[in-house]
C-alpha cells in the first residue's frame, strides 16, 4: 500500500522518485505525475483527436508505474522515453477498437517512399509565419507514423534515442522519420497558404528551399 510521506523537492530525477514509489512513497508518485503528465496528454491528445480518449490514456500510463512489473528499464532509455512508449501502445490500441483515425496511413514501407530534401529544419520558420491552430491541422494531417516522431521530438523534445525506444524502432528510423515529416509539414502549410498549387490528392513532393 502507498504510504504518505512529507514532499521531497522537485529536483529528483524521474528514477530517484519513480525508486522512492516503488517503496510506497505516495508523495513520488504525484510529483512525477505533476511532472510528466501534460505532455503525456498532449501527445496522447494529437494522436487519438479526442480530449476523452487522452484523459483515459494518460491515467492507465500512470497506473502502470504502480505495477511492480511495469518493465522500464533505465539501461534501455529514461522513464520518459517509456511512459511515451505505454502512451503509444495504448493510442494504437484505442485506434484498433473502432475509433477512426485523423490521419490517413499509408501503408507503403519507410524506405518505399520518396526522399525528401529539406536543408534545414522547417518547423521554427514555420511556427513563426503560421498560425498555431493551422499548424497544429497540419501536424494532425500527417500519417501516424510521422505525426507521432514530430510530436515527441519537436513538440516535447525527446531526444532520437529516447523517441526510438518510445517508437520501438531504430534511431535512424526516427531520423528519418523526423526529416520526412518536417518535409510534408511544409508542403502541407505552403499548399495551404497557395490553394491553388494543390491540384488534385495531395501527394508528398520534392520540397527546394
Amino acid at each position: 500500500m502507498i504510504k504518505r510521506e512529507m514532499a521531497h523537492e522537485s529536483t529528483e530525477t524521474d528514477d530517484e522518485l519513480l525508486a522512492r514509489l516503488r517503496r510506497g512513497d505516495e508523495a513520488a508518485f504525484v510529483a512525477l505525475y505533476r511532472r510528466r503528465q501534460g505532455a503525456i496528454y498532449r501527445f496522447a491528445m494529437h494522436m487519438s483527436g479526442s480530449a476523452t480518449a487522452a484523459e483515459d490514456i494518460t491515467q492507465e500510463v500512470f497506473l502502470a508505474l504502480l505495477r511492480r512489473e511495469c518493465g522500464y528499464d533505465p539501461k534501455r532509455g529514461t522513464l520518459s522515453g517509456y511512459l511515451f512508449g505505454i502512451a503509444r501502445k495504448l493510442v494504437l490500441r484505442n485506434l484498433e477498437r473502432g475509433r477512426a483515425d485523423v490521419a490517413l496511413e499509408s501503408e507503403a514501407d519507410d524506405a518505399a517512399l520518396p526522399e525528401l530534401a529539406v536543408i534545414h529544419d522547417p518547423l521554427i520558420d514555420l511556427t513563426r509565419r503560421e498560425g498555431i491552430e493551422a499548424l497544429r491541422r497540419a501536424v494532425l494531417a500527417l500519417p501516424r507514423r510521422y505525426r507521432e516522431v514530430v510530436l515527441l521530438c519537436d513538440l516535447e523534445e525527446l531526444d532520437y534515442a529516447d523517441a526510438a525506444v518510445a517508437l520501438r524502432c531504430p534511431i535512424g528510423t526516427v531520423r528519418s522519420r523526423m526529416h520526412r515529416a518536417r518535409a510534408l509539414l511544409f508542403e502541407k502549410l505552403n499548399q495551404d497558404r497557395n490553394p491553388r498549387l494543390a491540384v488534385g490528392p495531395w501527394k508528398p513532393m520534392r520540397v527546394a528551399i
